[in-house]
């Protein structure tokens, strides 16, 4: 009887699951997410980021009121690059929706997409045109045409270095290449809401390329070790000849007053490096308090695309300290010749101590640093 009774249930129970699924566990079965009837534009515009979360492209583009001005794959290249970049090999971790304002037949919607990419989380807003399709709702993408080089022939005329090492049937003896000299020329621990930073420059005063980096250790009072980080993404790893890179780094949960010293090492190995792409900064401008920022223009001189551009900005006080750095991942590749724009938040409690910034511009190219 209790078999019975228990077989009669299960069936009822998938029956129920059939007629009336639950959207996670047909999305865990690989069904997808089981999207409302876009009945507002607010739900329009939410069925249209759940399809783009899940890289559901036919049903994205389907949804769309305008998709007769671009294809399908002009609508994909929007969103993940035309040429290899951040946000080709990245997913959306979430994304929002905000009314702007409605009518009876047309609304304004902002989809704001964040992006998860191997540096972090970058933001893409979006401002949709929503409109009413008998009683439904469809969202117009705003799509913008990238920008193509035009045939022509670019000549190149940088420097490069390359490095010939030790094989294991040279007879050397002992020596190899020397490691280039790099040294600290600024360096100062400042007290943030989320702990101590340590920021500062590093120059390679060498003829020849080096990889950098370089780790803080703080000290107590007392001289025992509170903490050691190294400096990951707020740095320039490759520095040419004479270059200066700034440097920030994070040490949370710290209070400055418990910090009696900081000892710092600087790291440099030396690498085969080129002096291209030259990546031209235009139009820079530092913006005010109380929304300050660094914004500007980059143009890669190069004749290959640049496939992640990295700028950082240091910002100095009236007498040529550095009071912070900051920076941005450019999440679209930079086409040669054509400007592609970047924007830096700066501290609100810190700009009003800017007096004067440095813009430097890290690149990554397919096949390694450039």
């Amino acid at each position: 009887m209790l078999g019975a009774l228990l077989a009669v249930a299960t069936l009822g129970l998938v029956a129920i699951g059939t007629v009336w699924p639950v959207p996670s566990a047909v999305a865990y079965a690989g069904g997808g997410m089981i999207l409302r009837p876009p009945s507002t534009p607010e739900e329009a515009v939410r069925n249209l980021g759940n399809e783009i979360g899940s890289q559901n492209w036919d049903k994205a583009y389907g949804s769309l009121a305008n998709k007769a001005q671009f294809t399908e794959p002009e609508f994909v290249s929007n969103l993940q690059g035309r040429y290899p970049c951040l946000r080709t090999y990245a997913t959306l971790d979430h994304f929002d929706v905000l009314p702007i304002h409605a009518s009876d037949n047309e609304a304004e919607v902002r989809l704001n997409l964040y992006w998860s990419t191997v540096v972090g989380i970058t933001v893409n807003g979006n401002d949709l045109h929503v409109v009413r399709v008998g009683s439904r709702w469809q969202p117009e993408w705003p799509m913008t045409k990238e920008q193509l080089a035009p045939p022509q022939v670019i000549p190149l005329t940088y420097l490069r270095w390359d490095v010939i090492e030790r094989g294991p049937g040279d007879d050397w003896g002992a020596q190899d290449v020397e490691a280039p000299h790099v040294r600290i020329v600024d360096m100062r621990p400042i007290q943030r809401a989320d702990g101590v930073v340590v920021l500062g420059e590093l120059l390679n005063e060498d003829v020849v390329p080096a990889y950098v980096s370089v780790s803080a250790t703080l000290l107590s009072h007392s001289k025992s070790t509170i903490g050691t980080r190294g400096c990951f993404d707020k740095i320039s790893h490759l520095l040419l000849p004479k270059q200066v890179t700034p440097f920030l780094i994070r040490f949370p949960d710290v209070a400055l007053s418990d910090v009696g010293s900081v000892r710092m090492e600087p790291f440099s190995a030396l690498v085969s490096a080129s002096a291209d792409p030259v990546i031209e900064i235009d139009n820079v401008h530092l913006s005010p308090a109380p929304a300050a920022e660094l914004s500007g223009q980059l143009i890669s001189q190069s004749g290959q695309p640049v496939n992640v551009a990295h700028v950082l900005g240091t910002f100095y006080d009236k007498t040529g300290q550095v009071v912070w750095v900051a920076d941005q991942y450019v999440d679209r590749a930079l086409v040669p010749q054509m400007a592609t724009p970047f924007e830096i938040h700066v501290p609100e409690d810190l700009a009003k101590s800017v007096s004067s910034q440095r813009t430097v511009v890290a690149t990554y190219s397919v096949g390694g640093p450039q």
